[in-house]
């Protein structure tokens, strides 16, 4: 029997939404084991200047969970 945990990230970039969504990931793939699936929750922008200066994006991402592993 597999165990997953989800957890929800926010990436950052300053010039795509797809680039925030993959730097969300990534960051989260250095520090978690056996990542499977990550699904966009939501997108936004936050603004300078009426002008865009940064894209969001907020993403659910599952992984393999072995509580012998961590404590549970």
């Amino acid at each position: 029997m597999s165990n997953y945990r989800v957890i929800r990230l926010v990436g950052s970039s300053p010039t795509s939404w797809e680039e925030a969504a993959k730097n969300a990931i990534e960051e989260a793939a250095a520090h978690l084991e056996d990542m499977r699936v990550a699904e966009v929750e939501l997108l936004d922008m936050r603004m300078k200047d009426n002008k865009v200066a940064e894209y969001r994006a907020r993403v659910h991402a599952s992984f393999r969970y072995d509580p012998a592993k961590h404590g549970g």
